[in-house]
């Protein structure tokens, strides 16, 4: 097949250069254009990101000659060379949403790893095994914008990502509500332990803006679309806490569940198990084989030992029993860069050319 030709917007930040490490290995997809803020523009990318490349893995050898282009200021000659772009900026929010928001209407579809649009009601945010009909509302977003081709689709909180797929396939039980305590990389906050210091031998209780985040962007996933908007879900209740912890990646939850019509451990195993979906029927490059992996060790998921598995993509879970106030608690891991930022952006892209948005 013909590749898409995709430039990434914010390439120098770790998602960035997430961004920048998946693309050159992707079958679908070809680097054509990397931008960051005008400090970086006009560097090479090899220049731009030294001393500040965060990832284990070498900068790409494609990628380190092209000159990085200014973000805003080189928007139409972007637009010209890309079929589509991934937007990471480190901006504020309403600047981001502008700025996304003027590429969508050059007719560019802006695939967002940002927050600024995660809530507006006709900007599908997906994570494409649960919630992949929403990109529906596509169309009309392109009438409000006024493009044929532009918009902008965005990727959920990586907190959620954790434990709202491990819930999602216990819907039809009727999810009362929900307690997750979540176990944050710093990767979620671009540093590595050289860069951050402070968390060694530690544990921060408080990631600003993450709680909200988390109880409120699950009922946008388990929302439907009405009339041209995404109408968040009712229910269930949701209460979180978010901690920052001695994690390099990885992001871990323990969750409390009570139901309407209480499964037992057999039926919630068995729908582990078994849940595919849309991503896996079309064979997304990203998309795992086996979304949902359940340990029946007691000493697993572990950050460490599983947080790449299935390339970083699939959702590990483990020691579901009954709770003496719930009906069950377990523990979730995820990938924060990978499932929860770059990869599952990657992955939403793949379906948006599937389906034909792209």
């Amino acid at each position: 097949m013909q590749k898409y030709k995709v430039g990434v917007v914010g390439a120098t930040g770790m998602v960035g250069q997430q961004y920048v490490h998946l693309i050159d290995r992707h079958p679908w997809f070809d680097l054509t254009v990397v931008a960051a803020s005008p400090r970086s523009a006009g560097k090479s990318y090899g220049e731009a990101v030294e001393g500040r490349w965060r990832h284990d893995y070498p900068v790409p050898e494609a990628a380190k000659e092209m000159t990085v282009l200014d973000a805003a200021a080189d928007m139409e000659r972007i637009v010209a060379s890309v079929d589509f772009i991934f937007c990471a900026v480190d901006m504020p929010k309403d600047k981001t949403r502008a700025l996304e928001d003027a590429y969508a209407k050059l007719e560019c579809p802006v695939i967002s790893n940002n927050s600024a649009h995660r809530m507006t009601p006709d900007v599908p945010m997906v994570i494409p095994e649960i919630n992949g009909d929403h990109i529906a509302v596509i169309e009309a977003q392109r009438a409000r914008l006024g493009s044929k081709r532009g918009f902008v689709a965005a990727k959920s909180n990586c907190s959620i990502q954790s434990y709202v797929p491990a819930l999602h396939p216990l819907r039809d039980y009727g999810i009362k509500s929900i307690l997750a305590c979540t176990y944050q990389a710093i990767s979620g906050a671009g540093k590595t332990f050289d860069t951050f210091p402070d968390i060694v031998d530690n544990c921060i209780p408080y990631i600003a803006g993450e709680e909200e985040k988390s109880e409120r962007e699950p009922l946008k996933i388990w929302g439907t679309v009405q009339n041209g908007e995404i109408v968040m879900a009712l229910s269930p209740a949701i209460t979180t806490q978010c901690m920052r912890v001695a994690c390099s990646d990885g992001h871990m939850a323990a969750v409390f569940v009570s139901f309407d019509k209480k499964p037992t451990i057999e039926e919630i195993l068995s729908r582990w198990q078994s849940f595919s979906s849309r991503a896996q029927e079309l064979a997304l490059p990203s998309a795992p084989k086996q979304f949902l992996h359940y340990f029946t060790d007691p000493y697993r998921p572990q950050t460490r030992l599983d947080r790449e598995l299935e390339g970083g993509m699939a959702i590990s879970i483990g020691r579901l029993r009954e709770d003496s106030q719930y009906d069950y608690k377990f523990v979730c891991l995820s990938h924060n860069t990978l499932r929860g930022a770059a990869g599952g952006a990657v992955e939403l892209a793949e379906l948006l050319c599937a389906e034909g948005y792209i």
